[in-house]
C-alpha cells in the first residue's frame, strides 16, 4: 500500500504563475494526496489583472473569495463577485475574474470531475 500525504500547509506549497499572471497553488491533488476525483487549489489575481477566460468539459468547480472583489463572467453574465462569496461553475461554462479592487483577489477553487 502507498502511503499517501492527508493534509497540506499553503505555506508549504510553492505558488506558479500562470500566462495570465495569477498564482495557483495546488492545496490537494491526485497526484500527491491520492484522491480520485477532486482537487484543491489557492489561486491570487493581482489587482488590475484578468484571469483568461477558459471553460472545464467534464469538470465542475466551485470558487470561494476570500478575499478582494472581482467582476466575474459566467457564460453571458458579469457578476460582482466579493469576499465571503461561494459560486458553483457548471461543466462547460466559460468563465473568468477581472480583479477590480486596490489589493490581491484571492479564491479557493475545488474541481470535481465527474
Amino acid at each position: 500500500m502507498i502511503s499517501m500525504m492527508i493534509s497540506t500547509s499553503c505555506k508549504m506549497v510553492e505558488a506558479y504563475i500562470t500566462t495570465d499572471g495569477s498564482s495557483i497553488r495546488k492545496l490537494i491533488h491526485s497526484l500527491v494526496h491520492g484522491n480520485a476525483a477532486q482537487s484543491l487549489a489557492d489561486a491570487t489575481v493581482p489587482a488590475g489583472s484578468t484571469t483568461l477566460l477558459h471553460r472545464h468539459k467534464v469538470t465542475e468547480e466551485i470558487y470561494r473569495i476570500l478575499s478582494g472583489c472581482g467582476m466575474m463572467t459566467l457564460g453571458k453574465e458579469s457578476i460582482l463577485v466579493e469576499e465571503g462569496e461561494s459560486i458553483c461553475i457548471h461543466p462547460g461554462t466559460p468563465h473568468n475574474i477581472k480583479n477590480i479592487g486596490d489589493d490581491e483577489f484571492r479564491l479557493l477553487s475545488c474541481l470535481f470531475t465527474r
